[in-house]
């Protein structure tokens, strides 16, 4: 990598990390480009020039997101097995170790979700899209444990799955805003064996 492609990677790194906390903290809404520039010492002028809108930085960011949050979280669950249940235990274990390694991605994902849920455009079409993929995994895992008879058949798929996902999120809201009283480990374990209480067959 020549130093000028280097210069740029050190300046987008930068801009992407100060954008990711300060949409994390104050919301997409709040933040201006000159908070995303000075935070990352950098001028405005050098937003403009890498991502030519505060839109397209949340949109990089959310195309990171997909790669971590959504890629990963699938090809571990993908590699679990052979059941449903191990897979959707890998899927949680893998999310809650990202609350540690990237906590702020996955809080960014929901909560832009939130925030643009109600208004059109390319922002609301990328999250939507990264939870349509998680919700169709997820339900084509609780397709194939009840088949084979490991999870509940009384509820549609599609319930169960939404139910998991909100768990999921509501987790990860839930840590964030009570991190100096609630330990990573121990939230993780509840979560996983009130997901699976709910879902297994009896």
């Amino acid at each position: 990598m020549n130093r000028k492609a280097q210069a740029r990677y050190a300046s987008t790194h930068r801009l992407l990390e100060a954008a990711l906390h300060l949409f994390v903290s104050q919301g997409y809404r709040s933040t201006n480009l000159e908070q995303i520039a000075g935070a990352a010492k950098l001028s405005k002028g050098a937003v403009y020039f890498y991502f030519r809108s505060k839109e397209g930085v949340l949109l990089e960011l959310l195309k990171r997101v997909q790669v971590i949050v959504v890629d990963e979280a699938l090809d571990a669950a993908k590699q679990a097995g052979p059941g449903a249940t191990d897979r959707i235990v890998a899927f949680l274990h893998h999310q809650a170790n990202l609350g540690i390694t990237h906590r702020d991605e996955v809080l960014l994902l929901i909560l832009m979700s939130l925030e643009f849920g109600e208004r059109r455009g390319a922002v609301r079409s990328l999250t939507a899209r990264i939870y349509r993929r998680l919700y169709q995994f997820i339900e084509k895992m609780v397709r194939e444990g009840v088949a084979a008879g490991e999870l509940r058949s009384d509820l549609s798929p599609r319930e169960l799955a939404s139910i998991i996902m909100a768990n999921h999120d509501g987790t990860f809201l839930e840590w964030y805003r009570r991190s100096n009283a609630l330990k990573g480990p121990a939230l993780v374990r509840a979560l996983r064996e009130v997901v699976l209480s709910g879902v297994k067959s009896e």
